[in-house]
Formats: C-alpha cells, sequence, structure tokens
C-alpha cells in the first residue's frame, strides 16, 4: 500500500502546485489489470492497485476544476526484467488465458499509451483506466 498506493497519493499532492503554476496539467497511475481481477497469489498487489484506480477517479473529479486531468493505464503483464525473473511457465500461461491479445506488452507501448493521456489529444479525457 506504501508503494502502490500512498506513493501515487503524495505524488500527486506534491506537483499539483507546479501543475497549477503552469495552467494545468496531467497525471497518469499506473495500475494493473490485478487491479480489477482477482487471481490467487496477489491480494496485498491487487488490493492496492483496485484501490489506485478508484483514487485516480477521485483525483479526475476533486482535481477537474484546477485544470488537472487525472487518468491511470492498466496493463496486463508486461516484459519488464522483473517479469522476465519472477513469472513462471504457470503464471504466463494464467495471463495468457485471460488477456485478448496473446503476448505479453512491451514497455514502448505503456509508454505510448502514457503519452497519449498526457497529451494535448487527450484534453478531454479524465477519470479513465486504460486497459491494454
Amino acid at each position: 500500500l506504501a508503494v502502490n498506493l500512498s506513493g501515487p497519493f503524495i505524488c500527486t499532492q506534491a506537483c499539483v502546485p507546479a501543475m497549477l503554476a503552469a495552467g494545468g496539467g496531467a497525471v497518469v497511475n499506473i495500475t494493473s489489470i490485478s487491479g480489477s481481477r482477482a487471481s490467487t497469489l496477489r491480494v496485498a498487489y491487487g488490493t492496492s492497485k483496485a484501490a489506485l484506480i478508484h483514487l485516480t477517479k477521485q483525483q479526475a473529479v476533486e482535481l477537474a476544476g484546477l485544470g488537472i486531468r487525472c487518468n491511470a493505464i492498466a496493463p496486463g503483464p508486461v516484459e519488464t526484467a522483473m517479469a522476465k525473473q519472477v513469472h513462471t511457465p504457470a503464471i504466463r500461461k494464467d495471463y495468457h488465458d485471460t488477456m485478448p491479445l496473446p503476448r505479453y506488452g512491451t514497455e514502448e507501448e505503456i509508454a505510448n499509451g502514457i503519452g497519449f493521456l498526457c497529451s494535448p489529444e487527450a484534453s478531454y479525457v479524465t477519470g479513465q483506466v486504460v486497459t491494454p
């Protein structure tokens, strides 16, 4: 909870003054499909990511009047260095059985989604959770 929920909350609160001085801004929280899909061995992680989804929606409502948009991206499995180390074949199979695309995402693909949510093209998007 400290990393996955309190961290984004404290970071956003700290950035609000700078965003206000700049005339607005965008927050993109990084959550997970584990925040909306229960599975084994992820009770703490999944619960913290579910709370982050709600924090994102709450921030969107509370900060909208200040010109600050808040969204989240909730990827499924991403081929990161950590995933390569800890995702066993059984974990990989579990993910593949529950996602539309038959592969892990890349870090670049997630970054592209974040870039869009921060861009002027997403100027009317707030309170949303993008699940690639």
